[in-house]
């Protein structure tokens, strides 16, 4: 009985206090100071107005005289001055470092630090963890994609080497980028205690080597891969057939294919689409200054209401230098840890998970039984166009 009353009682008081935080809280107690319903929205993630925080700054035209009692003041006190230089309304004045450089005071790397410890490693960890558990019970169900006819001896040019190329020098390049970011990611909270500081701060120093380097031959590959195969990614009706039979992964039917089937065409887009992200994220980060990305895209999210939409509010449109490399970070992170999870599962096709896949990017070259199998429509093209070439002509005596 004594539980029901309580569980009833906790009951009312949320509602209270939900209701509360629905409404505009009434601060005319506190002179407009922050009070106990403040206190409580904040610590429930809710929304706060600190306009009664931001606007109370203190009014230097309404200073008294020099010559009278706190004249010297100028219309602020000591805790309206502190607000003005937290919420960057304060008249600063400095000799050099430009506009980043009156920034006295900035809370957004507290938001970005707790983000980037929180939900970023936490979520970040389950997507890759998540994804290689899933490829191991998947191959323990399912076992690897084997070839049902039996290998011709024939073969066909399945890509070319300067496709082969780009396509092991974007992977090389997205490996390295990912260990080494990954390294700086975690390596405060988990390499330091097991390893120690020291041997931390070097794998660091040379992580961000390596990163900062390696970064530009990935944006090179990824632009070599786009113009090599976008035109074959492009959707058509044969994608429908191929995913209404799970890509003959799940079952033994094999849909028919072109170059490309509509497995490898997400993957295609998801390495074009979050690759770009990345790159320009991580150019942003290394010319924060030259390369304010978010000056451009905050506004445009803030006119399609799309900021108040997921975020809850309006982005700053005129962001500084730190704040656009603490978005750029967070951005940059986000969208590294969803295409290293495409990659893994890529990888896993590409190598255990499906019989003679590997060859394609080995060696170039596929036996023509995997080719009908798996890309029968696009063994067909070729074998139109071999049979469609004309033959080199045997000179005449």
């Amino acid at each position: 009985m004594l539980n029901r009353l309580l569980s009833i009682a906790l009951l009312v008081m949320t509602v209270s206090v939900t209701g509360v935080w629905a409404q505009e809280i009434d601060r005319s107690s506190t002179g407009g100071a922050q009070n106990l319903a403040d206190i409580l929205a904040r610590q429930n993630a809710q929304k706060v107005d600190n306009s009664f925080r931001s606007d109370a700054t203190g009014d230097p035209s309404i200073a008294a005289p020099t010559t009278e009692n706190l004249g010297t003041l100028g219309g602020q006190s000591d805790p309206e001055l502190w607000r003005a230089l937290r919420f960057g309304s304060a008249d600063v004045t400095v000799s050099s470092g430009g506009r980043v450089a009156e920034v006295i005071m900035q809370d957004t790397g507290s938001a970005w630090l707790q983000f980037r410890e929180g939900p970023l490693l936490s979520y970040g960890a389950y997507i890759l963890g998540g994804t290689l558990l899933a490829l191991l019970v998947f191959y323990l169900l399912r076992g690897p994609v084997k070839v049902d006819e039996p290998f011709t001896g024939r073969t066909v040019t399945r890509f070319k080497a300067v496709e082969r190329f780009a396509h092991w020098l974007l992977a090389s390049s997205f490996i390295a980028l990912g260990l080494t970011g990954l390294l700086v990611l975690f390596g405060r909270l988990y390499i330091a205690p097991l390893l120690g500081k020291e041997t931390n701060a070097l794998l660091l120093e040379y992580s961000k080597l390596v990163h900062n380097s390696i970064g530009w031959a990935f944006m090179l590959a990824l632009v070599m891969i786009f113009v090599f195969w976008v035109a074959h990614n492009l959707p058509d009706k044969t994608d429908i057939k191929w995913f209404a039979q799970f890509g003959g992964i799940v079952g033994k039917n094999h849909p028919p294919a072109k170059k490309f089937n509509g497995g490898q065409k997400i993957i295609f887009w998801s390495v074009i689409v979050f690759g770009s992200v990345i790159s320009l994220t991580g150019v942003s980060l290394l010319f924060p200054y030259e390369v304010p990305i978010f000056a451009q895209f905050n506004p445009l999210m803030n006119q399609l209401g799309l900021a108040e939409l997921i975020w809850g509010n309006t982005l700053p449109e005129a962001p500084l230098p730190h704040q656009e490399m603490q978005a750029a970070q967070m951005m940059h992170t986000g969208a590294a840890l969803v295409l290293m999870a495409i990659i893994v599962a890529h990888i896993y096709i590409g190598t255990v998970g499906m019989q003679g896949a590997y060859d394609a990017m080995g060696s170039g070259e596929v036996d023509e039984a995997w080719a009908h199998q798996h890309h029968s429509l696009w063994l067909e093209e070729v074998k139109e166009k071999e049979g469609a070439a004309p033959k080199s002509a045997t000179p005449a005596e």
